[in-house]
Order: C-alpha cells, then structure tokens, then sequence
C-alpha cells in the first residue's frame, strides 16, 4: 500500500499544527488526520471519535508499526517541507464548520 497525495492544511495554535488527509493507491483518502505538537515533538494523530465515556478510539489507524512509521514519515516530512517554505496558516475551523479540510478532502476523493 502506497501513499500516493498528501495535503496538508497548516494551522495557527499552540498545539494543533495541522489537519492532514491522504490518499491510498490513488483511490482510498483517509480525512481528519492532525500533526499535533505534543512533549516529545510532533506526531500525527489518526482520525477519532469521543466515547459516552470520555475517551477517545481511532476510526482508521496502521495495523504495525511499519506502516505507522511510514504514514508519520511522509506526513511530517511534507508538513515540515510545507512549513519551511513559508506557507502561512490560516486560523483554524470551528468544529463541524462548512468547508472543513475533511470535506474538501473526501469531495475530491470521492471524484475518481
């Protein structure tokens, strides 16, 4: 499985750097992923759903770690690549809001 696109929408918070959607094979896109910057750095963050309880659970994750690696790799990689070259962010959607990177993203996606 190959990542063939990743878009990455920069935002402008202390802990929320990014919503990120990608593309599998050119014909399966995964939305809703952040690049959150946390203790230890950056990491990605798979798409999840709050629980009644409180807690949250991935929606779509890597099955290994080889696969966890890579997706963070291209990921950051492209974000810090985007960030470097001086791609300004824009303020950061209101949950739910109209036009969110997800719906853009999965629109696109679903043309193919």
């Amino acid at each position: 499985m190959e990542i063939t696109d990743v878009k990455v929408i920069p935002v402008d918070d202390e802990k929320l750097k990014a919503f990120v959607s990608i593309v599998f094979d050119h014909c399966f896109v995964v939305t809703d992923i952040k690049v959150i910057n946390g203790p230890k750095g950056l990491f990605v963050s798979m798409p999840s759903k709050k629980r009644k309880d409180g807690t949250f659970k991935d929606i779509a994750h890597p099955l290994n770690n080889q696969m966890r690696q890579y997706l963070e790799e291209k990921v950051l990689g492209i974000y810090k690549q985007q960030v470097s070259s001086g791609a300004t962010a824009p303020p950061a959607p209101a949950p739910g809001a109209e036009g969110a990177p997800g719906e853009a993203a999965s629109k696109e996606g679903s043309e193919g």
